[in-house]
């Protein structure tokens, strides 16, 4: 108790000698880290979120969501505002997590396999690298994040247009990668929708969720989701736990803070 105390004066001594100090103090969401990739060739820039009452001493470990467009300037400040959010007690609608924002280079590059659309090789040449991509989230980053942070075995990937295509390929290609995925607006449409013609072997995988949602992106962004909704479901041995949601009010630009609010909130239960 007197301890406790203490610990308050001291506290609010600091606070009135930097007001009267007018010491400005720079004001922080997460930590920035960087791997230097062998796969890839090149280094990697990854944002990291830890959640309140983080401490690498005690025996508290975290689910880990992975974020794809993870730079400051994309999604990783709304995405980590969004979860820390979320994770307040009062609200408890998800997990306290770790995220792990991945910094873009060339996302055309990482996230689209290559494709036989001779108008999209001329008009994005650097395109179709994604199993090097997965091959370093699976063998260099997740390793990194595990050594270093302390993880459960639980694991969350989202996505969004691009994003959402390279979480589907490792959704249907490297299943066990993730428990959970969150796929938004998700460009199937790439490679005269080749992606939804593979066959994908979940036998192997339990407790596997995927949500997808889509707004009112064109006939062939809607028609694509629920198509690949529709293929989930279908599947006999190792069927996942399936969400959809469309959002007729909402637009590419638009859709993905609500929608990821949105499966999050789903996805609670099996954040663990």
């Amino acid at each position: 108790m007197k301890k406790s105390f203490a610990l308050i004066i001291l506290s609010f001594v600091f606070q009135m000698y930097l007001y009267a100090q007018n010491i400005k103090v720079n004001f922080s969401i997460g930590v920035i880290d960087t791997i230097h990739s062998k796969v890839l060739n090149e280094k990697r820039i990854i944002n990291i979120y830890l959640p309140e009452g983080y401490n690498q001493k005690d025996t508290t470990k975290y689910p880990v969501i992975y974020l794809l467009d993870g730079s400051k300037d994309e999604d990783f400040i709304h995405v980590a505002g969004l979860i820390q959010y979320l994770s307040f007690p009062w609200i408890n609608q998800t997990k306290p997590c770790i995220i792990i924002g991945i910094a873009n280079i060339d996302r055309r590059r990482d996230f689209t396999y290559p494709t036989t659309v001779a108008k999209d090789k001329q008009d994005f040449p650097t395109t179709g690298s994604s199993e090097k991509f997965i091959s370093f989230i699976e063998t260099e980053l997740q390793p990194f994040v595990n050594t270093n942070f302390k993880t459960t075995t639980n694991k969350t990937i989202i996505g969004q247009s691009l994003g959402g295509l390279l979480a589907t390929e490792i959704l249907f290609k490297k299943t066990h990668l993730f428990n959970n995925y969150v796929i938004v607006s998700p460009s199937l449409w790439w490679d005269n929708e080749s992606l939804l013609k593979f066959k994908p072997d979940f036998s192997k995988q339990s407790k596997l969720n995927v949500h997808i949602s889509v707004g009112k992106e064109g006939d062939v962004m809607i028609r694509d989701a629920k198509a690949l909704l529709k293929k989930l479901q279908s599947i006999e041995n190792g069927k996942p736990k399936t969400a959809f949601r469309y959002y007729g009010d909402m637009d590419h630009a638009s859709i993905y803070h609500i929608a990821l609010y949105n499966a999050l909130v789903w996805l609670k239960s099996n954040m663990n």
